[in-house]
């Protein structure tokens, strides 16, 4: 954040482990004690608004707003209230939702679709096709493993894609860090890596969401991504996600008609193979999907939110 030219105030808090009750409450109670500190911050930076992202940290800082008479406005990124959001919101001004959520009604509660990077939206397709080396009319699958990596996406794609013959598409892998090392290995030593980068990190995906046809990825925020540029996916949600909301989000893209999604369990070298051929093969189920893809696209997001952001400040800018 400080990189980006924002000021930081820092609060000793941690996640709430659901599955171990001691830590549990440990959680609560650095939570607990974050509310003075997180007071103090905003009295002192005379915060006319604050924003929560959902997250703990949202938690502490949303009640000293609450508290202190400060407008305050809550994002929600996923199809479900976090647990921060669902004890915040009705006490908030605004909760802005990525998606329509069953059941979650009030005057306080707006869909505005998430923001995405603004590098996503502008990335050019022929400038990203040249950085990857992608010749014209070939196809292009774009393999997203996450910052830190899922590591059944990463192994089933190197072993499917460079490591046996018969793939006539080039491959643009994103690995994370925690795999980079033993995925580059691999590659080195694969008899099919021609056509197949392979990066450890993006600071953005515009690049590699612009250059591809396809993606093979999990399915958490990135999916807005994906409606932001129209692209085809089949996602495999993360099986151990809070409130599994990344099978929520890709059966949002799948209803559509944008995605086909697999359960982790099941994605194997040979299924992705399968799965991503078929598909690359098919021009018109591609731009059917491209367009249920596009359909589900809220360019206006980031706007939307902050307008809602300075009207709960009274219009300060």
């Amino acid at each position: 954040m400080p990189g980006a030219g924002y000021e930081i105030d820092l609060l000793d808090l941690s996640g709430i482990d659901r599955h171990n009750p001691l830590k549990a409450a440990l959680a609560a109670a650095r939570a607990a004690a974050a509310v003075p500190r997180a007071r103090r911050r905003l009295s002192e930076r005379s915060a006319d608004v604050v924003v929560g992202g959902g997250g703990f940290v949202a938690g502490p800082a949303g009640l000293a707003a609450r508290i202190m008479g400060i407008p305050l406005v809550l994002t929600e990124a996923d199809r479900h209230l976090g647990l921060a959001n669902r004890l915040l919101a009705r006490g908030a001004d605004r909760v802005c939702l990525a998606f329509d959520i069953e059941g979650v009604e009030g005057d306080q509660f707006l869909v505005t679709g998430r923001p995405v990077n603004r590098a996503v939206l502008e990335a050019d397709r022929d400038r990203a096709r040249s950085r990857f080396g992608i010749e014209a009319g070939r196809r292009c699958l774009l393999v997203m493993g996450g910052s830190l990596g899922a590591r059944t996406i990463n192994r089933a794609a190197i072993e499917a894609f460079a490591e046996r013959p018969g793939r006539d598409f080039e491959v643009v892998h994103v690995a994370g860090s925690r795999d980079y090392p033993e995925l580059r290995q691999r590659l080195n030593e694969a008899t099919n890596g021609a056509g197949y980068t392979l990066l450890e990190y993006e600071p953005d995906m515009g690049d590699g969401l612009a250059a591809c046809d396809l993606v093979l990825a999990r399915s958490g925020g990135s999916v807005f991504e994906l409606t932001a540029r129209g692209r085809p996916s089949i996602l495999v949600p993360y099986p151990h996600a809070t409130g599994d909301h990344q099978t929520a989000n890709a059966e949002w893209l799948a209803e559509a008609g944008a995605a086909e999604v697999l359960a982790d369990a099941d994605l194997t070298a040979e299924v992705a193979m399968a799965k991503v051929g078929a598909l690359l093969g098919d021009e018109a189920r591609l731009a059917a999907m491209a367009a249920a893809a596009q359909s589900l696209a809220r360019p206006g997001a980031a706007a939307a939110i902050a307008d809602e952001v300075l009207s709960a400040a009274g219009g300060t800018q």
